[in-house]
């Protein structure tokens, strides 16, 4: 039951015709009916014979029309974005002409039946030309929602594929160093290599997973820990990390595998240029509906050659949040000081969760003051 609910969902919010009932979408309706009402108004009785009083008439009947053509296709696509799509393309096309005859029929009445009484009738070719006008716009319309949501497919499509690649890949020098350690481990620390090949293991599972994938924060948070035990079976004590995420709770969603580029970066390019090491701090608040993490590293040596990035990782994670929490979502970076620095953010909302922050402390390990190894 799950799944289907799920599948279902999926279908409406990939239904070509988008939901009109939001307060953005009644927005921009109302403000392109009143610029058709004054570009009918205009050609039909001029600019030197152009009064008030007939653009009102006319933007009054305009909105009717638009109005009430776009609720009866919010309650439509609930049950059209099951049907196939040239059905439903056909069904939403006659509603609009359906409610277009309506309100012309009911505008000639309230503005000639009433005072002619017995001897009003229909004026069929005022009626036809309402209609004419009204198919002509309705397919445009329906045309250009038809190809905004086939370009939101294939740029989705297109997104996916490129994070997937980012995903599948695993750099060989991390591989091979890891099953390196791992070997090491076995005659002297069984145990450690075990617990290794667990986190290695947890870390190609996630690399699988699907790349719209939402996941907590507190999931994401175990799997970064997992990387960096890995990780620090070859850098030893020149790998710390200083832990400051407190403010995050932790059934906060975040894509999945977003916070461990970052930490990857980090070392790749900072710590273990520097044969002294280094420390990396991470840094997340929660405010306001607003999530932010930061990941701060210590830049490279001068002398340290080879290790320039080229911010796929970067560019593949802000793609993400962008297309899961809109366009306000991203990711930056920049040199403080000595320090190189990665932000990303996006809103996000706790109406379904249930959070537990006293079992959320309880399950981090963090860092307030004092910088600790793994």
């Amino acid at each position: 039951m799950p799944v289907q609910q799920d599948q279902r969902a999926a279908d409406k919010s990939s239904f070509f015709i988008p939901d009109l009932c939001s307060v953005q979408s009644v927005f921009l309706l109302v403000l392109v009916a009143e610029l058709l009402a004054i570009v009918l108004t205009v050609n039909r009785h001029g600019l030197q014979q152009f009064t008030w009083q007939n653009f009102a008439t006319l933007s009054l009947f305009v909105q009717w029309t638009v109005l009430l053509s776009a609720a009866g296709l919010c309650q439509l696509r609930l049950r059209l974005a099951y049907w196939p799509r040239a059905s439903a393309a056909a069904v939403s096309y006659l509603w609009v002409l359906l409610v277009t005859a309506a309100v012309s029929a009911l505008a000639q009445w309230l503005i000639g039946g009433l005072a002619q009484g017995a001897d009003w009738h229909i004026d069929y070719w005022q009626l036809l030309d309402n209609l004419l006008i009204s198919a002509v716009l309705a397919g445009i319309a329906l045309r250009y929602f038809y190809l905004a949501q086939e370009l939101r497919q294939r740029q989705r499509a297109e997104l996916e594929a490129r994070v997937q690649a980012l995903q599948s890949r695993i750099r060989p020098h991390f591989l091979f160093n890891s099953m390196n350690s791992i070997a090491s481990l076995i005659g002297s620390d069984p145990a450690a290599a075990e617990a290794a090949v667990e986190d290695l293991a947890t870390l190609f599972r996630a690399t699988l997973s699907q790349v719209s994938t939402e996941v907590s924060m507190a999931e994401e948070v175990e799997l970064c820990r997992r990387y960096l035990n890995i990780e620090q079976l070859r850098l030893g004590e020149r790998l710390q990390v200083d832990w400051h995420i407190d403010g995050l709770p932790d059934a906060l969603p975040i894509p999945g595998l977003c916070l461990q580029p970052l930490l990857e970066n980090a070392i790749y390019h900072g710590i273990q240029t520097r044969p002294q090491g280094g420390c990396i701090r991470v840094d997340g608040e929660y405010a306001d509906g607003w999530v932010r993490l930061a990941v701060t590293n210590p830049l490279p040596d001068v002398t340290a050659l080879g290790h320039k990035g080229n911010h796929m990782a970067l560019d593949n994670i802000a793609r993400r949040l962008q297309a899961l929490y809109g366009e306000d979502a991203g990711v930056s970076s920049e040199h403080e000081q000595q320090n190189y620095v990665a932000r990303l953010f996006y809103r996000a909302s706790l109406a379904q969760a249930s959070i537990d922050e006293h079992s959320a402390a309880g399950n981090r390990h963090t860092a307030t003051d004092v910088k600790i190894p793994l």
